[in-house]
């Protein structure tokens, strides 16, 4: 977890970050910062090391620092430390939609993500990004997997020549996390297709099912507007991206799209299946009103007989035959027989 994301790092003469809210520094709001030089690997840096980075502007460097939101300081200390437009610093009081754009010599993006706990498809929980030719800046309130995901890549060495590098490695990552969701759930309704083949018991497996499809319906809508985001941002992309950036913004914007199809496809077969056991439950129901139409019908001729000889009055049929109460109880076994023949036929088809 992230609670404490630079422990054990002060052994190279990094200051650790104090555990404070989230996990940033108490003082700066600062979670992580890492600093990548060409042809090393990355090196974890203090919230006093990355001021001295940001104003050394120093061009063969990349940053990439990481706040937290819940911590009062972070905004404070970026607007000391860094000029960044003023749509980044509205995203991070506002719960603005998904959108990627630029603005003069950056990019602002504000992205969905996957929190480690509470609501998968909060649609407050995201993650707002400022990038521009050195350094990356993002912000969240909450721990994410995305961004986890590429915290971990940059820890294993991953090696990153810029920060648009950082945003397309967070692209696919997210998509990772979506495809990991959607793995999750195509098990879930294999397992619920294989009982529903075996028995047709359907109450439980209709609410799993619905469970399964509400969770994938807001994800894809909260992150199916990335992908179409960022293919406009590239159809006219500022001047100061490199081609191999808008190459690889690309191929993560495809990732992204081909995960939400993906999603869209269990959503779907989740629908059918869906469908099919309202089919089945409707067609019990309607089986078994039929049936008990039967069986009213059966019952009637019952009520009809014992009302007949239950009158009381003069011309009573058997009434004087010494026989008559086993004639009738004969009748009435007969028509007992002839109905369950009935309804057993019904049941056999």
């Amino acid at each position: 977890m992230l609670t404490t994301e630079m422990h054990g790092e002060s052994r190279q003469g990094i200051a650790t970050l104090v555990d404070g809210a989230y996990g940033s520094d108490n003082t700066t709001g600062l979670v992580w910062g890492y600093e990548f030089d060409p042809g090393r690997a990355p090196r974890l840096i203090s919230s006093v090391e990355a001021a001295v980075r940001v104003g050394e502007g120093c061009q063969a460097r990349c940053l990439w620092l990481h706040f937290s939101l819940a911590n009062s300081k972070s905004e404070p200390w970026l607007r000391q430390h860094l000029h960044l437009p003023n749509a980044f610093y509205e995203s991070l009081r506002d719960a603005p939609s998904t959108r990627v754009e630029a603005i003069d010599d950056t990019l602002v993006a504000v992205m969905r993500d996957v929190p480690f706990f509470g609501a998968e498809s909060d649609p407050n929980i995201s993650v707002t990004l400022c990038v521009d030719a050195r350094m990356m800046v993002s912000a969240r309130t909450k721990q994410l997997r995305s961004v986890d995901r590429l915290r971990a890549a940059v820890k294993a060495g991953a090696v990153f020549e810029s920060p648009v590098e950082l945003l397309a490695h967070l692209l696919r990552d997210q998509a990772d996390v979506l495809m990991d969701i959607v793995r999750e759930a195509t098990t879930r309704v294999d397992e619920i297709e294989d009982r529903l083949m075996e028995t047709t018991s359907s109450s439980r497996e209709r609410s799993a099912l619905g469970v399964i499809r509400r969770r994938l319906v807001r994800l894809q809508r909260l992150l199916a507007p990335e992908p179409a985001a960022l293919f406009r941002l590239l159809n006219r992309p500022p001047g100061w991206l490199r081609e191999s950036d808008i190459a690889d913004l690309r191929r993560s914007a495809e990732e992204l799209s081909t995960a939400v199809a993906d999603s869209s496809a269990v959503i779907e077969r989740v629908r059918i299946l869906q469908d099919e056991l309202s089919a089945n439950l409707d067609e019990a129901t309607n089986r078994t009103l039929y049936i008990l139409t039967i069986l009213t019908a059966i019952v009637a001729p019952f009520e009809f007989i014992s009302q007949l000889f239950g009158m009381g009055v003069g011309g009573v049929p058997f009434h004087d035959n010494p026989n008559g109460f086993l004639i009738v109880f004969l009748m009435i076994v007969a028509v007992i027989g002839l109905g369950a023949a009935l309804v057993w036929r019904l049941l056999r088809r």
